[in-house]
């Protein structure tokens, strides 16, 4: 089994600011605030987190295959 990949790149929905980011490895993050326009991102239906909607890798669950976090 590889290591997940812990750093993802998201992309704000409303401005298109992306910022890298080191994910959580032991939760879900729901919320997350635009670094640019500070837009509470939070995730789409059906998306465990916002990883897993707005960002270039999913969350560490998600890659390990163990479903949502």
């Amino acid at each position: 089994m590889h290591s997940p990949i812990l750093i993802s790149t998201i992309t704000c929905p409303q401005c298109g600011h992306r910022e890298t980011e080191t994910m959580p490895v032991d939760a879900c993050q729901w919320f997350y605030e635009c670094k640019s326009c500070h837009a509470v991102l939070t995730p789409l239906a059906g998306d465990c987190c916002v990883y897993c909607s707005y960002a270039s890798i999913p969350c560490p669950p998600m890659q390990g295959g163990k479903g949502c976090c």
